[in-house]
Order: structure tokens, then C-alpha cells, then sequence
């Protein structure tokens, strides 16, 4: 597993060249994707050798019509009425995996919460804060960014909210 800091990136994906402009502390993990590996989260925690409550999924979901970005730890689930009410919304519903990848312009399974095509409203949940750094997509399957929740939050305009469950 190859790992570069900030000042080794050079290029990337939309979301190391997101995190290389906005001049913050991030670390890149490349690990060797496994297409059969039944979920690529935990695939990441394995390879990383990180426990899977600190690496976060990205998922993009339909709330009232409008498309939102939420971003949950690999270990738990979604709780798509949590996320409904944080964006202040009635109902919510996993997106379609082929509007989700046109519009963020990433290929399920390496959507980034940084770097997407159209700036989606994103909620990041609560347990993010309890760890000093988060792993999240890169932009690619094989290819995981570690930031603090505080960065992500930040370059993302998430907001924070209860959103996962175990």
C-alpha cells in the first residue's frame, strides 16, 4: 500500500486535486482493488489495516427529489429518515447508482464526498467527530484520502447529524 502526503500528490483524481488546492493536511492510501471483494468500505478498512468505524462510505440518496450526499462509517448504515430530517426533508431514498455517478462523476464504489462534478448538499455523521482523522474515497476504487472529520467538513459544507446506525 503506497502512501503520499499533500505535498507528494501530484494529479490525482477531482478529489486529491480538490484537497491539494484547498491546501490541507491529507494523506492518500492506493491499496490493489479487489472486484470481487463483497464491499468495497470494508475492503479498504482491510487493506489499510484501519478499524472500519473510521473509514467513511459515500452515498448518494434522493431526498424529496433532490440529490444528497450522505457519508456514513463503513461498520453501519445509512438511516435514510436521519438523513432526511437533517437536510430538513420528509422522505429519503437511495439514489439511482446511474444518475449518482453522472452527477458526481465518480463510478460507485470510488464516489468521493471532494472533487464531485455538482455540488450536492452532504451530511457527514456525528461519529466522525470521535476520531482526530476519517478515511474516505479518493475518487477510485483502490484509492482512500484520511483527513480530519473537520477538513472534510469543511471543504464539503457538510453538515453534521446522526445519520448512521450499527
Amino acid at each position: 500500500m503506497a502512501k503520499k502526503s499533500r505535498k507528494q500528490q501530484a494529479g490525482g483524481t477531482p478529489a486529491t486535486v480538490a484537497l491539494t488546492a484547498a491546501g490541507g493536511d491529507f494523506t492518500v492510501h492506493a491499496y490493489d482493488h479487489d472486484p470481487n471483494h463483497p464491499s468495497y468500505g470494508e475492503e479498504a478498512a482491510e487493506a489499510m489495516g484501519v478499524s472500519p468505524e473510521r473509514v467513511f462510505k459515500t452515498l448518494v440518496a434522493d431526498v424529496d427529489g433532490a440529490l444528497t450526499v450522505a457519508v456514513v462509517p463503513v461498520a453501519g448504515q445509512l438511516d435514510l429518515k436521519a438523513l432526511a430530517a437533517a437536510v430538513g426533508g420528509k422522505k429519503a431514498a437511495m439514489a439511482d447508482p446511474a444518475l449518482a455517478e453522472r452527477t458526481t462523476g465518480y463510478v460507485r464504489g470510488g464516489i468521493s464526498p471532494l472533487g464531485q462534478r455538482k455540488k450536492l448538499p452532504t451530511v457527514l455523521d456525528t461519529s466522525a467527530g470521535g476520531h482526530a482523522t476519517i478515511c474516505v474515497s479518493a475518487g477510485r476504487r483502490g484509492l482512500e484520502v484520511e483527513l480530519s472529520p473537520a477538513d472534510l467538513a469543511a471543504l464539503t459544507g457538510a453538515t453534521l447529524a446522526p445519520i448512521g446506525r450499527p
